[in-house]
């Protein structure tokens, strides 16, 4: 790929530790000239990390970044041809707008006249054009933002990075700047770079979003497929309100979830598959109840958002979330439809736990770092390799730690419609998927206990 054609980013099978902890986990992502892409996550996800290995504040574990073509793995930050823009703006608050903004082209030695109309077309670019000789410190949080944009752009670079640039501001004055900022890469033409872990923004701002978990891309695309095709459970989850569900795809064109069967555009799953089921709250169809209904429920919540109400319908067993210009009382039975174009049908990522371990002895397994009790094996020598199945719902939580066989920390809760799926790191530092009722918090500190009858033992 050579030319106008070859991306102007190009991350190869990056990974970044930081000790025993590993925050990139092989990251693979291409990076258009003149794109603006989002990198969206929640806390923790390594988003900022992996900017800072583009800017060069990081050196990456393993892997290689190239930018423009060429090779930046050992190039300073200074000569690599990307500008940051920080949360915090960095500004340096005993110099004024003006110098602030000339601060780069200083250091290159720049004539003044020239520099002078950088930083006059930098400021105008911006909005700033009359605030040159003011003060930093008299300076609102957005114009501050301002200030640091101009600084980042004046030295030309081939990319703007921008990392979480707009945390600080208020709510209409972010709103206000996500405007600006879309309106100025148009204008500039370069490729910006973006991190995030507000929905809304990426997809008001982004040309292409890369969902990051747990120091992994999970999906690349526009806003519009992320939102109306998410790959797996937790681009849904964290892309949006959505009712994710289970479901079995009985055939092509055909899924049960909710106890009911429904028509769907899918195909290609197979026959009696086990499914995630994906429909946004905006799709549901809500009515007084009638023959139409595919689904009949009473209304437990119903609440004023701005533009439209927010409803929680109980159907059976299931709550189902819907938003409609129209309010339904609390108490108020009604029906449910879903049109087939509005069910999306992803796969399970997985159908229950799995973990490699070691046969002890006829009654002993051990794995997650512990040695558990199983149902008795018969003709097989201690110390076999063998693969550990335990269903998500035969796993037991404890409030109190020091209760299990060994502890975890709840990393992400989704909740699946009539219960919750938890992910558990483990003290282990492996992944335990819990099925419950119970209502935990992310955060919270529990112990993990695994019934001997819960364990299935496959050996190779």
């Amino acid at each position: 790929m050579q030319g106008e054609n070859r991306p102007i980013i190009e991350i190869s099978n990056v990974s970044k530790h930081f000790g025993d902890k590993t925050v990139l986990d092989h990251v693979h992502l291409s990076i258009k000239k003149g794109e603006f892409v989002t990198i969206l996550g929640p806390s923790g996800c390594g988003k900022t990390t992996l900017l800072r290995l583009i800017a060069g504040f990081h050196a990456a574990s393993e892997g290689e970044i190239r930018i423009a073509g060429e090779e930046v793995n050992r190039i300073p930050p200074y000569k690599r041809p990307v500008n940051t823009v920080f949360q915090k703006y960095a500004l340096f608050p005993h110099l004024n707008v003006y110098d602030n903004i000339a601060f780069g082209l200083k250091l290159k030695k720049m004539a003044q006249p020239d520099m002078e109309k950088k930083v006059k077309a930098a400021l105008k670019m911006v909005g700033m054009t009359d605030y040159e000789y003011r003060d930093v410190d008299s300076l609102s949080g957005g114009q501050q933002q301002r200030v640091a944009i101009a600084r980042a752009i004046v030295n030309e670079p081939e990319v703007l990075l921008l990392d979480e640039p707009l945390a600080a501001l208020d709510l209409k004055m972010r709103k206000d700047m996500q405007m600006e900022l879309k309106e100025m890469h148009r204008r500039l033409g370069i490729t910006f770079v973006y991190v995030t872990h507000d929905q809304e923004e990426a997809l008001t701002l982004s040309d292409t979003i890369v969902v990051m978990s747990e120091g992994k891309i999970q999906q690349i695309g526009t806003p519009t497929d992320i939102y109306n095709e998410p790959i797996n459970s937790f681009v849904a989850d964290f892309i949006g309100e959505s009712n994710i569900l289970n479901g079995t795809m009985v055939d092509d064109g055909e899924v049960i979830f909710c106890r009911h069967h429904f028509e769907c555009v899918d195909k290609g799953f197979g026959k009696n598959v086990p499914v995630d089921v994906v429909v946004r709250p905006e799709d549901v169809y809500i009515f007084p109840v009638s023959d139409a209904a595919q689904l009949t429920g009473v209304v437990q919540s119903c609440i004023f958002k701005g533009v439209h109400y927010e409803m929680t319908v109980l159907c059976d067993d299931y709550e189902i979330m819907v938003q409609d210009y129209h309010a339904f009382e609390v108490g108020q039975e009604v029906g449910l439809l879903v049109k087939p174009f509005d069910i999306h049908i992803m796969h399970k990522e997985r159908t229950c736990n799995t973990f490699e371990g070691v046969l002890k002895d006829d009654c002993h397994v051990e794995f997650l770092g512990c040695k558990f009790e199983c149902l008795p094996v018969q003709g097989q020598a201690p110390d076999t390799p063998v693969t550990v199945e335990v269903d998500f719902d035969r796993i037991v939580l404890q409030d109190d730690a020091g209760d299990g066989m060994l502890t975890g920390e709840v990393k992400f809760i989704l909740y699946k419609g009539d219960h919750y799926h938890l992910t558990v790191l483990s003290d282990w530092d492996e992944n335990v998927f819990v099925d419950t009722n119970d209502v935990w918090d992310d955060g919270d500190q529990v112990g993990i206990t695994i019934p001997k009858e819960a364990i299935r033992l496959k050996f190779v």
